[in-house]
């Protein structure tokens, strides 16, 4: 680890702090040069190797992400003027998956229409390990595709519980004020506390932590952010 780091790591003196000052210090010690992302981390109390046990989910984040997002979408005939005039950058079907087999991999995010799914599946080796599969828990399998390119610009975030029970998802820029930066990380927390499965029991927050890109992690107080779902 850099001095840069070491430093950074040195100002964080708490054991856990209260969500809003957790942000404030990621924000502060971040030690790289562009913009960092802000990440939020959540270990849950659950086994994802059961199926009643997957905790996944979407959330458009009330200040959006702070990136410009490049978006494909499989779609066909009408379907596809509609995704080209609701702004998606790039729209197509065996064209389009044939060009991501030969390596193209220059997007953020994919939606396709249902009817086309059979397709994208045969990308599922390319497009699953990178968190790239369309899938309609997400929203990003639809014959909406006017409103699921919208809410994507507007700043939607997609997450999925890892096999070691850990969920990460980006919830802005370094450059973001506090407040906002707030705000999206508790509409994530608060939409993975309504994904909580039946089958999960005992503690669901095991722990929280959020950092900025390569910076220190920083431990959340779960207890004073963790609360029933309305």
């Amino acid at each position: 680890m850099g001095k840069k780091y070491q430093a950074a790591k040195q100002r964080v003196q708490s054991p856990s702090y209260p969500l809003r000052e957790a942000l404030e210090l990621a924000k502060t010690t971040s030690v790289v040069k562009f913009d960092a992302s802000v990440d939020l981390a959540v270990r849950l109390g659950v086994d994802p190797k059961h199926s009643d046990q997957m905790v996944r989910g979407s959330v458009v984040l009330p200040h959006g992400m702070g990136k410009t997002v490049t978006i494909v979408v499989f779609a066909k005939g009408d379907k596809e003027r509609e995704a080209r005039e609701a702004g998606a950058d790039h729209v197509g079907a065996e064209d389009l998956a044939d060009k991501i087999t030969k390596g193209w991999m220059e997007f953020d995010r994919v939606v396709a229409t249902p009817d086309l799914m059979g397709l994208v599946g045969r990308l599922g080796k390319i497009l699953g390990p990178r968190g790239l599969m369309p899938n309609p828990k997400t929203g990003t399998v639809t014959f909406d595709l006017a409103r699921a390119i919208r809410e994507i610009r507007q700043g939607k975030v997609e997450y999925k519980v890892e096999k070691a029970g850990i969920v990460h998802v980006p919830v802005g820029k370094a450059s973001f004020e506090v407040a906002k930066l707030h705000d999206n990380a508790q509409s994530i927390l608060d939409s993975i506390i309504k994904a909580k499965p039946a089958a999960a029991k005992g503690t669901y927050f095991r722990s929280v932590s959020v950092s900025s890109t390569m910076g220190p992690g920083i431990k959340v107080d779960a207890a004073s952010i963790e609360r029933p779902a309305s």
